[in-house]
């Protein structure tokens, strides 16, 4: 079996040693997509014996498939990881057990995600297992272009689920979590607004072959959640969230992050949407509106 995980990195030097200290005993190869971090995160995943190459980043999905392109993987399978996440022992046994003895036809692996806020697992909500294709042939993937929630495209075969510890746990504190889902949400809006006015190509085919569960989801937001008033649809979920889905099992941990993940960013995304609706509402050009979205959001919009 050869493995090659590949990690995307900005600034990430409380994180990429403990990433790497996870994947050490199934990686025969790991490569960090770093998009020039000015603390110590290079130095870091040198020293730890990963090959970082450097990449000017422009979203989550350009910068994992530029990574993809560019990295000289050469082992049969490739992993995706993020900085802030660790392969648990149990799961790194497994990977090392049964990953060489998989049929051909198997092309994809999904992974249990469990998602650690604040020290907590949280385990309510609709949050776990988070099931996540994170495991794939070589030559038999690529990442969906899209500006958020981006998920890996399979092709040639089928997918199986290992069950083991897989956590997503970032160190940072609220200020940082707020910060990074207030960029999410411009991101999210950009996509939800080229779903409805097809400014620049995004892929649209649900990744079925991959989890069946984020298709699933993906259908449920973009042809109904999507289509209702934001201060409805984002009050109806995170109630149901909180009580059918029993977040409010996940104790004062939980209240706190169901309400910012499953309320306050959910309401910001609608916020956003209507925000840049409103202001290329007069605009009939798509150049005109890219343009204009461009010097809304920062972000770099092109065709």
């Amino acid at each position: 079996m050869t493995l090659a995980v590949v990690i995307l990195t900005h600034n990430e030097e409380r994180h990429i040693a403990r990433a790497l200290t996870s994947v050490a005993e199934i990686a025969t190869e790991v490569f960090v997509i770093d998009s020039f971090s000015s603390d110590r995160t290079v130095e870091l995943a040198r020293a730890a014996g990963a090959t970082v190459l450097q990449n000017k980043f422009i979203n989550y999905a350009k910068q994992f498939q530029w990574g993809l392109d560019n990295a000289p993987i050469t082992a049969t399978w490739v992993m995706r990881l993020d900085a802030d996440e660790i392969i648990e022992s149990d799961l790194a046994r497994r990977i090392n057990a049964e990953l060489p003895g998989l049929p051909t036809d198997v092309v994809g692996i999904n992974l249990k995600r469990k998602h650690i806020f604040q020290g907590r697992w949280i385990r309510h909500g609709g949050r776990y297992p988070l099931l996540l294709l994170r495991i794939w042939r070589r030559g038999h993937g690529r990442i969906e272009n899209r500006w958020m929630d981006e998920h890996m495209l399979l092709w040639g075969g089928r997918t199986v689920t290992f069950e083991g510890g897989f956590s997503d746990h970032n160190l940072n504190d609220l200020t940082f979590f707020t910060e990074k889902h207030n960029k999410y949400a411009t991101r999210e809006a950009i996509d939800v607004v080229n779903q409805r006015r097809q400014l620049f190509p995004r892929d649209t085919d649900l990744p079925t072959k991959g989890s069946r569960q984020a298709a699933i989801k993906r259908w449920v937001k973009e042809t109904l959640y999507n289509n209702i008033p934001y201060q409805i649809s984002a009050t109806a979920y995170f109630l149901y969230r909180m009580i059918i889905q029993l977040g409010f099992l996940d104790g004062k941990e939980g209240l706190v992050y169901h309400t910012l993940q499953g309320f306050w960013y959910r309401f910001l995304v609608g916020a956003k949407v209507s925000e840049l609706e409103a202001a290329i509402h007069d605009l009939k050009d798509p150049t005109a509106i890219r343009g204009e979205l461009r010097r809304l959001t920062g972000l770099a919009i092109d065709p």
